[in-house]
C-alpha cells in the first residue's frame, strides 16, 4: 500500500531541499524524523510537514513505524523575479527559486 503527499510552490530552491532528502531516501519514517531533527537546515521544517502528512495518508492501516519512504523528489516550481537597485541608477535582476516536494510512503522498503 502506498501513499503519497505533494508540496507545491514552497519558497526554497530545490537544490537546497535535494541535499536534505538524500539523507532521508530509503529510510524508515520513524528514523527519517530522527534524522531531520538533527540536521541544522530550515528546510527540515516544511520536509518533515510533508512527511507526516504522507504518513497520515497512508491511513489508520498501517502505524508509522511500520513505514518506509519508498520515494522522494524535488523538482523545480516558478521563479520569482525581483529587481535590486543597484550602482549609477541600474537595476540587477535576480530570482526566488521555488520547488514542489513529492514524498512516497509505502509498508515495503523502496529500491
Amino acid at each position: 500500500m502506498e501513499a503519497r503527499a505533494v508540496s507545491r510552490f514552497v519558497r526554497y530552491s530545490p537544490r537546497k531541499v535535494g541535499l536534505v532528502l538524500d539523507l532521508v531516501r530509503n529510510k524508515s519514517v520513524p528514523e527519517a524524523f530522527q534524522i531531520l531533527r538533527f540536521v541544522p537546515k530550515l528546510v527540515t521544517g516544511f520536509i518533515g510537514k510533508t512527511l507526516k502528512s504522507a504518513a497520515a495518508n497512508a491511513g489508520r492501516m498501517k502505524k508509522p513505524g511500520e513505514l518506509f519512504i519508498k520515494t522522494c523528489y524535488v523538482n523545480q516550481g516558478p521563479s520569482i523575479k525581483r529587481w535590486r537597485a543597484r550602482a549609477y541608477g541600474r537595476a540587477a535582476p535576480y530570482r526566488h527559486r521555488t520547488c514542489h516536494l513529492t514524498i512516497v510512503v509505502s509498508d515495503q522498503r523502496g529500491v
